[in-house]
């Protein structure tokens, strides 16, 4: 039997599949590990626990079997910085979620001619998804580590690098390291990179699929000289895990965070939104990520001691519009559409009748207003498809469902980038099909009767920001000031 496997470093956990020709996922496992908060607006991770994390995955998905080849994916973009010799300087700075580098990010825009040039040149502006701002604040407030950098990481690369020895990076990745890269030309755009990382080796670019190496020695079921593929960012290969590849398709992914990929039939840009390279060679994406979605849900259940059967049970019980509860989910910043790294959560309407399945309930709404607000911000979708852990149960894709107005489809496998990567891996071997390996299981419809009241609720939600942004955004100074 051809065996492929699959692995992603993801927020909250890593997880590995072991995948055969059919795309039946023959063995699963997962890593949980948790990010550092040290300061407010930092979220950090050490990158030794990737590795180490797939190792313990690969030793017990390949035991007793052989792999053909071998699939990575993982969040970001992600900055880990190494010297020369691989060893990292400090912890990886994480994707959007962490915003720390607001005043680079004003500081670059303004040196390089301002976001629309930016955006013009790179596809999106800067933001706090982007890398550059992030190498900027490095810069400026650890100066010595700065100094010491000479390669940059993200967990796949991380990956590709430890089993082959290959120092790559894809070019979807890439283009999200804004502003160092030249969306048209699909290479580091020097003038800048030169400006902002000038002692840093920027690595080659692949796209996510091709080989960008084989495994240097044996490690478990992976003998040594097994190719390994380049990878992505993980939203990227969970679009590629449901096939959600075609002008008009729009990839749903419920996880830590909620991420939104649309596919687009050429270079677009958005003032709110971040126009990236696709997956594949010749596609290109317009792409959306909440700073908060599942870390919500996962909020409530600690705080509350629930289990999340009971707390959807009482969820389903409350009722569209949880008892008259509303909630901003910005409890980490939000990206898009509002790029605004000091919006902070709200729970407006609160009384003392209000139990906590009618707070589940209003964070599960929560995350739904911000897809509606997201797809608004975005060009023609013809197709959503759902992907990852939080399609698990029903409410919560409903609950989506029934806010946007927007059909979804959910495939057999919803286990996410893993298997999108493990899907990579089986293309280097032969010609297969996504459909073939993960069709449609079932479409979870709008219901029609819950569309009056929920756009009544999201015009109040659309409202609510505006309406409390001064005062968030003090506490945010405040927060920064003393914690």
């Amino acid at each position: 039997m051809t065996l492929f496997l699959g692995v992603d470093i993801g927020t909250s956990s890593s997880k590995g599949v072991l995948v055969d020709t059919d795309g039946d996922i023959k063995r699963l496992a997962v890593r949980e590990h948790a990010v550092d908060r040290p300061r407010p607006g930092h979220v950090e991770m050490d990158g030794e626990i990737w590795w180490q994390e797939f190792v313990s995955l690969a030793e017990e998905l390949t035991a007793g079997v052989a792999v053909a080849a071998v699939g990575v994916s993982g969040m970001g973009p992600c900055v880990l910085l190494t010297d020369s010799a691989g060893k990292p300087l400090r912890p990886a700075i994480l994707y959007g979620v962490d915003t720390r580098a607001t005043a680079e990010i004003d500081a670059l825009t303004s040196a390089l001619g301002g976001a629309d040039a930016i955006r013009a040149r790179c596809g999106s502006a800067l933001s706090s998804q982007a890398v550059g701002p992030k190498l900027a604040w490095l810069a400026a407030n650890e100066p010595s580590t700065f100094a010491a950098a000479r390669r940059l990481f993200m967990p796949a690369s991380w990956l590709v690098y430890w089993l082959t020895g290959a120092y790559t990076l894809d070019l979807h990745s890439a283009s999200q390291c804004t502003p160092l890269f030249d969306a048209h030309a699909l290479d580091w755009y020097q003038p800048w990179a030169s400006r902002i990382a000038p002692d840093l080796e920027l690595p080659p670019l692949a796209w996510p699929g091709d080989v960008a190496g084989t495994t240097a020695r044996a490690l478990a079921g992976i003998p040594a000289g097994t190719p390994v593929i380049t990878g992505t960012i993980d939203a990227w290969t969970e679009a590629v895990s449901v096939g959600a590849q075609s002008p008009g398709d729009l990839m749903l992914m419920y996880g830590t965070t909620m991420f939104l990929i649309a596919t687009v039939a050429g270079f677009v840009t958005s003032p709110s939104m971040w126009g990236t390279v696709g997956a594949f060679p010749g596609t290109r994406n317009v792409a959306g990520g909440m700073a908060t979605s599942g870390a919500i849900t996962a909020w409530l259940r600690d705080l509350t001691g629930a289990g999340y059967p009971a707390l959807l049970a009482e969820a389903e019980a409350s009722g569209p519009g949880a008892q008259g509860l509303l909630m901003l989910p910005y409890f980490a910043g939000e990206r898009t559409p509002l790029l605004d790294p000091d919006a902070r959560g709200v729970v407006a309407g609160l009384t003392l009748s209000h139990a906590r399945g009618d707070l589940y309930r209003a964070a599960l709404e929560a995350t739904a207003f911000g897809v509606r607000h997201n797809v608004e911000s975005m060009p023609g979708i013809d197709r959503v498809v759902a992907v990852g852990g939080g399609t698990q149960g029903g409410l919560w894709t409903r609950i989506v469902s029934d806010v946007t107005g927007l059909a979804q489809v959910v495939p057999r496998v919803t286990t996410g980038a893993a298997y999108g990567a493990a899907y990579l891996a089986a293309l280097l071997t032969s010609p297969v099909n996504i459909a073939d390996w993960n069709p449609a299981a079932e479409t979870v419809e709008p219901d029609p009767s819950t569309r009056d009241g929920y756009d009544e609720l999201y015009s109040l939600y659309r409202d609510l920001y505006p309406a409390t942004r001064t005062i968030a955004h003090s506490l945010a100074t405040r927060q920064r000031r003393t914690l």
